[in-house]
């Protein structure tokens, strides 16, 4: 059986790669976002993606707060992984319309079916539960502080999103897609 903490950096760097890749399958965008708060989430996030990668923890010398053994952490790794699919399943639906920053794209339109229809951020939504499912696995204070600073990034960053998606796209139709749609939590 592979290692529970190889079989997590083989989804993680598996789904790093993949989504790097797939990265050059995007329109050109028309219109960047650029102000403080884009600064801000991508340090938040990029402080808690630190944060949370193991050999930080054990370099600072953190120590696991639980054991979830080795089934407790397949188990993760399972909804790690589940995480990660549901936000390629996503990162498809959007197609052409997905970019790493905020931005608008050429023929940009509002994209409210598939998981766009449960969450309005949805690859943020499986990428918050695939980096929770890690956390929870990994079992130190780092990890824990490391989620929480991307949770507040990627919260950030949809933030940031809505507004620049409100004022770009007709203002009646997005604000009508927020009220039906939760942000990042389905059914909620």
């Amino acid at each position: 059986m592979l290692n529970p903490a190889l079989l997590f950096a083989v989804i993680w760097l598996g789904w790093l790669f993949s989504w790097t890749v797939a990265a050059f399958w995007s329109d050109r965008a028309e219109k960047r976002l650029v102000t403080w708060d884009v600064l801000v989430y991508r340090i938040l996030i990029g402080a808690g993606v630190f944060l949370s990668l193991h050999l930080t923890a054990r370099h600072l010398g953190a120590r696991r707060i639980w054991h979830v053994g080795y089934t407790g952490a397949y188990l993760l790794a399972g909804v790690t992984l589940a995480g990660i699919l549901f936000a390629w399943w996503a990162r498809i639906h959007i197609g052409r319309l997905w970019s790493s920053g905020v931005t608008r794209k050429e023929n940009h339109r509002i994209v409210d079916t598939g998981p766009y229809n449960l969450v309005r951020h949805p690859i943020y939504t499986g990428l918050l539960a695939s980096a929770l499912a890690t956390t929870i696995a990994q079992a130190t204070a780092t990890a824990m502080g490391g989620w929480i600073l991307i949770v507040l990034g990627l919260w950030m960053k949809a933030r940031a999103e809505e507004r620049f998606l409100t004022a770009e796209l007709e203002p009646m139709a997005y604000t009508s897609y927020r009220l039906r749609v939760p942000m990042l939590l389905p059914f909620v």
